[in-house]
């Protein structure tokens, strides 16, 4: 397939900032129609990238060291945001449910795959194929369920899902990528040791394990140790700048996700548990504008590592994976997902027949299962390049079949919900020892026995503190005249009346 060559410009060029800016405005405008339609906004960024690229309209990018370091760096963010903006009390019913899912669950999807991989499709992977491990790691670096992709999907469209089955997803995706990025390293050192004539097999088994345990174990003790650390510095901190503030918060998050690396550790996993303590146990009084920035910074980096990887993709290799790729995904669809999730849910009697179901189809890819087809084509993997291939191609149609359909899905079975709009406050924050925000919309009936805002006479412990009528913000008084549509900002707390 020849690009069709509009230009052709190294990204080492001077045009860099020119040609970023371009490719962000038109990603994020499409979004636009892909939300009318129903299509995930990641696979929006993903396929202007592919355009953008070499066989589309020429722009040159092909060096996966430069890749790998862009897409570890924006998945640290997207983890740290999933971790902070996760609630222990949210997740505390279901963490026997996700920590299964994403650990046993990964496994068990990678060597249901890996063994279909092995037995139907050798013949078509390539180099890789030649031996279970290499078929294996295919299965594992596609094997979870990825998280920016899930928090996008759930948190863009709001929603709300019976059985706590919001709160599985979230903290399955949030927790798995670390577990199937472990088990794509621990693979791929396996691949390279038996290469190694004087390397047997046993040898091979115990580096693996070696790998994994550190892996585990130097994460999580990282990530508890900076979490609560952080705390305790975060508690007795002043800064002037609230924005001083939000930097700091992400720059622990990078401590944390360096340390586990420097001690051979997950850094992936130390950044979710740290985010988690951070987010779950450190009190603040602008919460709300902790987690605007870091949506902001979020939805940065999604957008800049999709479209880096999609300019990495060569779309005209397709063809040449398209039959084990499309073999292996429906196959991890519909077979390997479900029988994995089934399993580690069997124990669980709150979740009904339709909610695991419902768990299983939420299988979705997205630029974690592309970054870590990286490792091995860094690796020096014979065959690794078709791989990656094969995993871009697999993500292209989770995106598009689980992505498009989950909506749907859940209102068919019964699943989801609707809770009513978030609270409008305008930007207004308070600390949360003061109480909770509520907004109301003032009707004629509110009106009946006068119009002013004393004679509404609301209970004690409930103040309005805010009123916009039409494009003006207003400051209450008891005497003020409310007319019909006035937007009212209440705070609901204790008071020093009975």
């Amino acid at each position: 397939m020849m690009p069709l060559a509009l230009f052709s410009v190294d990204l080492n060029s001077g045009s860099l900032l020119l040609l970023a800016a371009i490719l962000v405005f038109v990603a994020i405008i499409i979004t636009k129609v892909g939300t009318r339609i129903g299509v995930p906004s990641l696979l929006l960024f993903l396929i202007v990238g592919m355009v953008a690229g070499q066989d589309g309209l020429g722009l040159k990018f092909d060096n996966y060291t430069v890749a790998d370091t862009i897409g570890h760096f924006a998945l640290t963010v997207i983890l740290f945001t999933g971790g902070y903006q996760t609630s222990f009390t949210s997740i505390k019913p279901v963490l026997k449910q996700g920590i299964l899912l994403s650990t046993v669950g990964v496994v068990l999807t990678s060597v249901i795959t890996g063994l279909f991989i092995f037995y139907a499709l050798g013949a078509y992977v390539g180099d890789v194929g030649l031996s279970f491990v290499g078929c294996c790691l295919i299965a594992a670096v596609m094997s979870s369920t990825d998280s920016a992709a899930v928090f996008s999907v759930l948190r863009g469209r709001k929603m709300n899902l019976k059985e706590n089955i919001g709160s599985i997803l979230e903290l399955e995706s949030g927790s798995n990528d670390p577990m199937a990025y472990v088990l794509t390293i621990v693979l791929v050192e396996t691949l390279k040791s038996s290469t190694d004539a004087s390397s047997g097999v046993w040898a091979s088994v115990g580096t693996a394990a070696s790998v994994l345990f550190i892996q585990l174990a130097v994460g999580v003790a990282v990530g508890v140790a900076v979490g609560f650390l952080a705390k305790l510095m975060l508690q007795n901190l002043y800064l002037s700048s609230h924005s001083l503030f939000y930097i700091l918060l992400l720059s622990i998050g990078f401590l944390s996700d360096g340390f586990a690396s420097l001690l051979n550790g997950n850094g992936l996993l130390a950044v979710y548990i740290t985010a988690l303590i951070i987010g779950n146990t450190t009190k603040v009084s602008f919460k709300r504008g902790i987690d605007n920035f870091f949506d902001g910074i979020t939805w940065l980096v999604q957008l800049m590592m999709f479209l880096i990887l999609g300019l990495l993709a060569t779309p005209s290799a397709f063809p040449q994976v398209a039959i084990p790729a499309l073999a292996a995904g429906i196959f991890m669809m519909l077979v390997a997902r479900p029988i994995s999730v089934f399993l580690c849910l069997a124990p669980f009697r709150g979740l009904s027949l339709k909610g695991k179901a419902y768990i299983s189809w939420v299988g979705l890819k997205g630029a974690g299962p592309i970054l870590f087809a990286l490792y091995p084509v860094l690796a020096g993997i014979d065959g690794a390049d078709f791989v990656f291939n094969i995993v871009f191609f697999i993500t292209l149609l989770s995106l598009l079949i689980q992505g498009i359909t989950l909506s749907p899905v859940a209102k068919k079975l019964n699943l989801s919900y609707y809770e009513g709009p978030d609270v409008e406050s305008f930007g207004l924050e308070v600390p949360e020892e003061m109480g909770m925000l509520r907004d109301h919309i003032v009707t004629k009936e509110d009106l009946s026995a006068g119009k002013t805002l004393r004679d509404l006479k609301l209970p004690h412990g409930i103040r309005v503190i805010m009123i916009k009528r039409s494009q003006q913000y207003l400051v209450p008084h008891g005497s003020m005249e409310l007319k019909p549509d006035d937007h009212l900002v209440l705070i609901i707390g204790e008071t020093d009346k009975d």
